[in-house]
């Protein structure tokens, strides 16, 4: 099994923006260091708590601090751009990684993001769909493109100038693309199996429910049947929450305890999930009032955290519960104590995933 990672970049609002994208970016480079196969950074334009606000952007300024890594967007958020830009801006991309460039693509979840960028109360599913649609045809066409659809519009017809290049929108060094992958959030998702039948390989995302988590899997091979593929689990991804320390005690006070950066996490994401209606994430019955959704209940259901051993067990019990897969991703939290997380790292690449692949026989 690989081992990676997804941040969704959340610190506490307030704290200095230079230092927490210093942070985060310390973050992928030691992840490289520690053969971490690929890393994914999220991307929100209205959140004081997530400072990233271009994702390709952000990776940009890793490609020469960083050797072997695959570096991915987590996601581009395709309605709040024009299709246009994000093709042009994720081929130069993937020339600068050499191919090292693995492009997550969403809808996007943030409603004051949808606010900000006009498309708040319209079809932001169909805006995706259509989106992603006119990146791929500019990669495979040729100008003057003469795309349009509901909500987007692509020509050069009117300006180009083909004996010196203007009208031409760049193609990526990948062929015939990068690897699209899209984070799987909806339990027993559609979205899942419509990846799937794209190419495209799914994120079980790491604020899912075992159960749905569990759910993902069938919809990825129902998928991939329909166009008479065979899906494999090595291109399944599952994010995790998972802290590593040298004794019980630390692990329990930093990952699980009100105060420490993963209660913020969670209690960032269920003021934000349950405000947006998706209290569904939280819950194996759905008759569970909301109110005993708290960040507290939510942490402790999913944060795998102990000693390497203990780590180790309650990840071979969630791959026993959830299915085999390819690529565990380790979900990065703010560095409220950087000696804590650098260790927590080191301590899951050097010793937890070894020992998880001895007793899986990878």
């Amino acid at each position: 099994m690989k081992y990676s990672t997804f941040m969704m970049p959340l610190h506490p609002p307030g704290r200095n923006v230079g230092e927490t994208i210093a942070e985060d970016r310390e973050a992928i480079i030691l992840a490289d260091r520690l053969g971490f196969s690929e890393a994914y950074v999220g991307e929100h334009v209205t959140d004081a708590a997530e400072t990233v606000t271009s994702s390709m952007m952000f990776l940009a300024s890793l490609v020469s601090e960083t050797k072997n890594i695959m570096l991915g967007t987590g996601t581009i958020n395709v309605p709040n751009s024009h299709p246009a830009a994000i093709a042009a801006q994720a081929a130069m991309l993937d020339h600068m990684l050499q191919g090292r460039f693995i492009m997550g693509v969403s809808p996007g979840g943030l409603m004051s993001d949808a606010e900000v960028f006009g498309n708040f109360g319209k079809d932001r599913n169909a805006m995706f769909v259509e989106g992603i649609n006119m990146v791929l045809k500019i990669w495979e066409s040729e100008p003057p493109y003469d795309l349009e659809g509901e909500f987007f519009k692509v020509s050069v017809g009117r300006t180009m100038i083909p004996e010196i290049g203007q009208g031409y929108i760049m193609k990526p060094f990948q062929k015939p693309h990068p690897l699209i992958v899209g984070t799987a959030v909806a339990p027993f998702s559609k979205g899942v199996t419509e990846m799937a039948k794209r190419g495209w390989q799914p994120i079980s995302a790491n604020f899912l429910m075992p159960e749905w988590v569990n759910s993902h899997w069938p919809k990825y091979v129902e998928g991939r049947a329909e166009i008479g593929a065979v899906a494999h689990p090595n291109e399944w991804r599952v994010a995790k929450s998972i802290f590593v320390a040298d004794d019980e005690a630390t692990a329990k006070r930093y990952a699980l305890e009100e105060g420490g950066p993963y209660h913020f996490y969670f209690k960032q994401l269920v003021r934000k999930l349950l405000n947006g209606g998706r209290s569904n994430l939280f819950k194996t019955d759905p008759n569970m009032d909301d109110a005993l959704i708290t960040p507290q209940y939510v942490t402790n259901r999913l944060v795998l955290a102990g000693t390497v051993n203990s780590v180790v067990d309650q990840i071979l019990a969630f791959r026993d519960e959830v299915g085999d897969f390819g690529n565990l991703l380790y979900a990065c939290h703010d560095w409220m104590d950087p000696a804590l997380a650098k260790r927590s790292m080191e301590l899951f690449a050097t010793e937890v995933m070894p020992r998880v692949n001895a007793a899986i026989g990878r």
